[in-house]
């Protein structure tokens, strides 16, 4: 078998969706290719790593880790950041370039642009193949939430990813919508051969649950949300989603006993959010560590509403992974993006929820009540209508399968 050598930073057990989805991809895989994977250690959710090797060597269901030791990262830190980066730029291309006998190199666009590089550098150093999958654009994506104001070196990065494009065999995005800015970003002229293969969720274990289920039900009570209409965000509370402020519309809620507002997961913006909450004397707002990847199919179910949300200014840059998961357990979506995004467009076809504008508070207030005064058999169809357009048009088999034929594709030519 062809050996493909996967460069992906986060992988099992990471809490990472990108970790999880590569997992998933890397075992469905391995009986058409041999698969090894450089990845970083767990440390996604801020799990402590005592490992003293560089390189550690591990296997899971016959799939060879590279695990790479790395600075603990404090996502609140631009020096951790930078520091975090580089060090799994240069040694995960080191350990790419050890390697022997590799026909393919996949890289992810994480970290952003370096990702990518490393592939380019892999490609030419080895004369190898190499598939760059861009689940973000950067420095777009940056851009958008104005991380750094030096224009320099967006130009530079922008210059570097647009050569890792160009010089990939394929390239992957992950919506429509980036099909269309990975065209803008070479005017529409000697676009990079690519294909576009949505994201997913194991719809086979994810399955939409009622919240009398004995673990939705004891999750309710250990954390004393009976009885409550639970709109929940789960996932990365990072830079990229205005959570900082979507945080604000929980004031106009904060009389109604019967409205929790649940935020599960890690992130640069949880203290602010968590501060803001406290200081205000908000009583109906939680916030709760990453789920074990096993209770996920629970914890999503026990959500009367899910928050999906993006920036202003991510339209064809990113797609919301978490999209997948909610539409799996058959949950209503409140969005919050923009009209033409990926995700804007697979909650209208499907209508499973309602859409609002970033950073238009108000409106996400008025989403807020909507759906909470919906009657009930109405808001349960809502999420169970994008439960049905996921069996037929975004099942996990049907984007695997897609990956396979490309790899397939690549390594023979």
């Amino acid at each position: 078998m062809k050996k493909v050598l996967f460069v992906v930073n986060y992988f099992y057990p990471d809490y990472a969706s990108t970790g999880q989805l590569m997992t998933e991809l890397c075992l469905d895989l391995q009986k058409d290719f041999n698969i090894t994977v450089i990845a970083a250690q767990p440390g996604y959710a801020g799990e402590d790593n005592t490992t003293s090797k560089i390189f550690e060597v591990d296997y899971i269901d016959g799939v060879k880790i590279i695990r790479l030791k790395l600075p603990r990262l404090n996502k609140t830190s631009k020096f951790s950041r930078l520091k975090y980066i580089l060090t799994y730029f240069f040694l995960s291309l080191l350990a790419t370039l050890i390697e022997k006998d590799v026909r393919l190199i996949y890289t992810i666009s994480q970290p952003p642009v370096l990702g990518g590089l490393i592939g380019t550098l892999g490609k030419w150093l080895k004369r190898t193949k190499h598939i760059y999958n861009i689940q973000d654009f950067n420095p777009e994506q940056a851009a958008a939430i104005s991380y750094t104001s030096n224009q320099s070196i967006f130009k530079l990065a922008k210059k570097i990813d647009k050569l890792n494009c160009s010089y990939a065999d394929k390239v992957i995005v992950v919506g429509n919508d980036m099909s269309e800015t990975l065209k803008k970003r070479f005017g529409n002229k000697n676009v990079p051969d690519h294909v576009v293969i949505n994201n997913w969720t194991n719809e086979d274990e994810i399955l939409p649950l009622d919240k009398s289920e004995s673990n939705i039900q004891q999750f309710l009570e250990y954390n004393n949300l009976e009885n409550k209409f639970i709109i929940m965000y789960s996932g990365n509370i990072g830079l990229y989603y205005d959570l900082e402020n979507i945080i604000k519309v929980t004031e106009t809620f904060r009389g109604n006993k019967d409205i929790v507002f649940l935020f599960i997961g890690e992130g640069a913006v949880k203290s602010k959010m968590e501060s803001f909450v406290k200081v205000q004397g908000i009583n109906n707002v939680h916030f709760l560590p990453y789920q074990p990847k096993d209770f996920i199919k629970y914890s999503l179910n026990a959500a009367d509403v899910h928050l999906v949300v993006n920036q202003k200014g991510i339209k064809g840059v990113s797609v919301p992974s978490k999209i997948y998961g909610v539409m799996a357990a058959g949950k209503p979506i409140l969005g919050v993006l923009e009209q033409g995004s990926e995700a804007q467009m697979l909650i209208d076809n499907s209508d499973s929820g309602v859409v609002v504008e970033p950073q238009d508070y108000k409106g996400i207030i008025k989403a807020i009540q909507y759906l909470y005064n919906m009657d009930k058999g109405e808001l349960k169809s809502k999420g169970m209508n994008g439960r049905n357009y996921l069996d037929e048009n975004l099942k996990r088999e049907i984007s695997i399968n897609k990956y396979r034929e490309l790899l397939y594709e690549v390594t023979k030519s």
